[in-house]
């Protein structure tokens, strides 16, 4: 059984060489999906001999869809430009292949913040679900944070996918930023309640407790304390976005009404 290795990138010319070179022994196939590249990232790619293709659809979802259909083998195993296969790994997802039992794998994966693998705080052993059979495929559901579809039994597999998750705070805020204004949109499409004053600090303590104590998130030391405190400050972004757009909504209303 060949497969096809799908990689969406964008500018993602700092990480993306090492990715590539993980994959390379269980590779027949690598799928490139560009979201916009504007740095080195397509020439690095190019090298490796990868087929590449610019996105179309509008949400990782649509993208991660799009790509499966450009896939010509049996497997599609979905890897981002940040995680990378160690050899044990590639040699059980190439054993799980020819089995048959299975038409989808998930695989632990082991975070990395500013260098440290976290174990704690609910990071570990983050299952996700990456390994696929092309046939039992149905598509991704998501606008952030996506899932596959599929038919047939999912079985799970013991090597761990690396993630380089953060490398810098700079990044964080910026990546927060970036993917808030997603989530509160989906939020307050949802017609989530408005966001009162008390909400705020619902929010951010059940993220901190949950993190830092019930999932023993403070045992990772700075870099998980760190962390920890980051997904409170992370969550009251987002919901701090949704009231702005609740706000902005009701005084819209208040307008065409006095107009």
């Amino acid at each position: 059984m060949k497969i096809s290795v799908i990689i969406l990138v964008k500018n993602a010319a700092d990480k993306i060489e090492d990715c590539l070179k993980s994959v390379k022994d269980i590779a027949d196939e690598i799928i490139v999906l560009d979201t916009g590249s504007t740095d080195e990232t397509l020439n690095i790619v190019k090298k490796f001999g990868s087929r590449i293709s610019r996105a179309k659809g509008q949400n990782y979802a649509a993208w991660r869809s799009e790509a499966a259909k450009l896939a010509h083998n049996e497997w599609i195993f979905y890897i981002d430009h940040d995680e990378r296969l160690s050899s044990k790994l590639a040699k059980e997802i190439s054993d799980a292949v020819q089995t048959g039992i299975f038409t989808a794998y998930d695989i632990p994966r082991k975070n990395y913040v500013f260098g440290k693998w976290l174990r704690h705080g609910g990071w570990w052993p983050d299952r996700v679900l990456r390994l696929i059979k092309k046939e039992a495929l149905l598509g991704w559901e998501g606008e952030v944070h996506e899932q596959p579809k599929f038919k047939g039994k999912m079985g799970s597999l013991k090597e761990a996918l690396v993630h380089l998750k953060e490398d810098n705070l700079s990044d964080m805020v910026e990546k927060t930023n970036r993917y808030s204004v997603y989530e509160a949109r989906l939020l307050f499409n949802a017609n989530h309640p408005p966001m009162a004053w008390w909400r705020f600090f619902r929010i951010v303590g059940q993220e901190l407790g949950y993190r830092l104590i019930n999932k023993l998130g403070f045992l990772d030391g700075p870099e998980g304390i760190i962390y920890c405190i980051y997904q409170g400050y992370s969550r009251f972004v987002t919901y701090a976005k949704l009231w702005e757009m609740q706000s902005e909504n009701q005084n819209s209303k208040i307008k065409s009404q006095n107009s």
